[in-house]
Parts: structure tokens; C-alpha cells; sequence
């Protein structure tokens, strides 16, 4: 909102506009009203990838951008012994807290007088460490005693206690259970930072992975999605069009389409296997589903669309049926054809991974699906982002081929 008052701003004292599109005030259904701001779209993408380096650390960010991070370094907490005979003592636990990969010696500690002694912890970010602190106590669980207060607080099975480096909780056997800090930035195991995924998608690119190239991965998943795609258009426009234009057609398969439409194409992962196998021929029918019922609707919404009065004007100016389909339905129905197929390619890119589960051996979706069983956050992440960056640039191919091929679109 900030940068939208800025923008507009600057642009109203750099560049008034007085023209009739600036003064409009009516934008319903007229689609030259609004268009994409560039500017805005900018903005946009440049706060996602600046949330998401702040939200982990990144090192493309400067500090000052980061989120609270997590506790590191040294610092101590207090916990309090009561005896069974009702005597309490102090004993002071100094905590050192590391980064991944480094593996320090626990602090020296003196172990101080009275019953309780003083005793150190060292545990890594993200990650919890117990205190079994009647080890090195003049007392222990087994003679009654029970720690009962930390750094001054009651503390109890039920109620754990939030320090200034963590959080310390009482385990069902009396022992301390110590979390660091973590702060508001995410560990890399659920959330890499963007300089990973980066790092990590230059290594796939030119070491591939699981012995295949990123390039085959990619190559095999847009070759099963356009294939799938292609033939759900190839049947589903006509089948749209027999369902708007004749009420036999439309009372045959509206039944059916209505049926199918709302059924997840990931319910019929067992059937095509059972019918169609493990091979190519199950995931590209699995994407011919997901996209079929979608062109149905699309063509058949576009020829229930068009404006009567364009037919009757047709029919007076002496036009036949065939012309009739020719220069005035289908002309009037690629609109929403072009919005089904836009909205079809997103649904089979989304069931990709899903088709790619069925025994495949190369695809983004394979690769997805691999990497999580090993926990390669980086590579899940870098392959739903080339999954998003080629779905986007073929919508964007879709919108620009609607540009110049529909240019009636929104005219009336």
C-alpha cells in the first residue's frame, strides 16, 4: 500500500493525465479500463523475494532487513531444588547455543555451594537438550526433591516457563527440558533462504540430479503437460460446443461433465493405473482428465455467451447455419475458450506432480517427491518455483497469442 501511495504520487506530479481513460470512473466490463500495472507487478515480486530472505536469514539482505533471529551465544538461567523436607537452593545452568555445523565444548562452570550445583548445556539452534540436573546434585528425584522454580517463576508439568533465551519445560520424570530461543526466522529444513535454492538449482542444473539433467526433468514434464492438455482441448471444445448448441447433446453429456468436473484428478490415480499401466500413457491420461472437463465447460459457457441479437442480426443479413457457427458463435466463444485453456494448463501443471508419482522416473514432479523423502527443502522449493516460472510464461504466451488472435475481447 505504501509503495501504491508513492507511485501514484510521483506520478501525478511528474505526469498528470487528463485523457478519457484517466477520468473514467465505470470499469465494470470494459476490460481496457484496467490493465497491469508494470510497476506494480515489480513491487510485487520484489516483497515476496524480500519477506522470504527476511523470514531466513538471508545473506542477499542486509541485516537490518532481517527478521529476530535465533538465539546465539552464551547466557544462563536459575533453577530452584526444593527438598522433600521443604529446604530450597539456586543453582545457575550457563547455556551456550551454536549454529549448525559447529560442535563447541560445554562452558566450565564452578559447581558453587548448597545442595544444587551449577551446571552448563550446549545445544544447537532450532533444537532442545535435557538438563538431568540432580546428576551432579547433593539430591535427587529418587529422595523427593523436584525443581519448582525457574529463574524465580513456578514452573510445573503443565506450566513451562518462557526465559530470555528460551524455553525451559519439566518433563513427566522431573528432568529440564531446555529450547532455545528461536526467533521469527524459519530453520532452513522447512524454509531455505534464497541464496540456497539458488546455489542448489546451478548445482542441478549442471550435475543434475538422481542422474538425470534438471533439463530431462523439465523436458519430460512440459512434454507430458501440453500433450495432456492438447488432447483434453481437442475433445472437450467440440464436446463444449455440441452441449451449447444442440439440447439432445446437452442433455446427454451435461450429466456426465457436471459429474466429472468437481472429482480431483488425484482420485483416479488407481484406475489409470489399473487401465492405462504405469507407463507414459497413465500420467497423460491423468492430465487429459484434468484439462478435458474444464475446455468443456469454457467452450460451452462461450457459445451460451453469445449475444442473441448478433445471431438474429446474422440471420437478417442472409446468413446460412454454417456461417452462423463460423462468424459469429465462435468468433463470440474464444474469450472464455482462452480463459478455460488458461485455467486448464494451471490445473494440469498442478496435477503433474500428482501424474508423476505413478512410477515415473524423470519429471519436476518425480524430482519434488524424491526430495522430500530426504528432507531437500531447496530442491522441493526450487522445483515448485520452475514449475510457477514456466506455468507463468506459458499463460503469459496465452494471454499475448488472446491479444492478437481474440482483439474483440471486452468490446462488446
Amino acid at each position: 500500500m505504501l509503495a501504491y501511495f508513492i507511485f501514484h504520487l510521483v506520478k501525478r506530479r511528474l505526469t498528470p493525465v487528463h485523457d478519457y481513460t484517466s477520468l473514467k470512473t465505470v470499469t465494470f466490463g470494459d476490460e481496457s479500463a484496467v490493465v497491469s500495472n508494470k510497476v506494480a507487478s515489480v513491487v510485487s515480486i520484489v516483497l515476496i523475494f524480500v519477506i522470504w530472505g527476511s523470514f531466513t536469514g538471508s545473506e542477499w539482505l542486509p541485516r537490518f532487513l532481517h527478521a529476530p533471529g535465533p538465539f546465539v551465544g552464551e547466557a544462563s538461567f536459575t533453577y530452584t531444588v526444593e527438598t522433600e523436607d521443604g529446604s530450597r537452593d539456586d543453582a545457575t545452568v550457563s547455556v551456550l547455543v551454536h549454529p549448525k555445523g559447529q560442535k563447541p565444548e560445554a562452558p566450565v562452570v564452578a559447581p558453587g555451594d548448597g545442595l544444587a550445583k551449577n551446571d552448563s548445556l550446549v545445544v544447537q539452534t532450532y533444537r532442545s537438550t535435557l538438563l538431568r540436573w540432580d546428576a551432579n546434585d547433593e539430591v535427587t528425584r529418587k529422595e523427593g526433591a523436584k525443581v519448582v522454580a525457574v529463574d524465580g517463576e513456578p514452573i510445573s508439568r503443565d506450566n513451562a516457563v518462557e526465559t530470555k533465551i528460551g524455553r525451559v519445560a519439566l518433563t513427566d520424570k522431573g528432568t529440564l527440558n531446555f529450547a532455545p530461543a528461536t526467533g521469527m526466522q524459519m530453520e532452513s529444513i522447512w524454509l531455505p533462504a534464497p541464496e540456497s535454492v539458488w546455489r542448489r538449482l546451478i548445482s542441478v542444473s549442471r550435475d543434475g540430479y538422481q542422474n538425470v539433467t534438471l533439463s530431462e526433468h523439465l523436458s519430460y514434464s512440459l512434454f507430458r503437460v501440453i500433450v495432456g492438455f492438447a488432447l483434453g482441448a481437442m475433445v472437450g471444445i467440440p464436446l463444449g460446443y455440441a452441449m451449447g448448441l444442440s439440447d439432445w447433446a446437452r442433455g446427454w453429456f451435461d450429466p456426465i461433465v457436471e459429474f466429472m468436473r468437481p472429482v480431483p484428478p488425484l482420485a483416479l490415480i488407481p484406475l489409470v493405473i489399473i487401465w492405462a499401466g504405469i507407463g507414459e500413457q497413465g500420467k497423460i491420461i491423468l492430465l487429459f482428465l484434468a484439462a478435458l472437463w474444464i475446455m468443456a465447460i469454457g467452450a460451452r459457457s462461450g457459445v451460451s455467451g453469445v449475444n442473441i441479437s448478433k445471431v438474429h442480426a446474422a440471420y437478417s443479413l442472409g446468413a446460412n447455419k454454417r456461417q452462423i457457427l463460423r462468424h459469429v458463435i465462435i468468433p463470440n466463444s474464444l474469450p472464455e475458450i482462452f480463459t478455460a485453456a488458461r485455467v486448464a494448463m494451471g490445473v494440469c501443471w498442478g496435477t503433474v506432480v500428482a501424474a508423476e508419482l505413478v512410477a515415473a522416473e524423470k519429471g519436476v514432479g518425480k524430482m519434488i517427491v524424491a526430495a522430500s523423502k530426504f528432507q531437500d527443502t531447496d530442491i522441493v522449493l526450487m522445483g515448485i518455483i520452475l514449475i510457477g516460472v514456466i506455468g507463468f510464461g506459458i499463460d503469459m504466451m496465452m494471454r499475448w497469442a488472446e491479444k492478437y488472435l481474440v482483439p474483440w475481447k471486452g468490446k462488446g
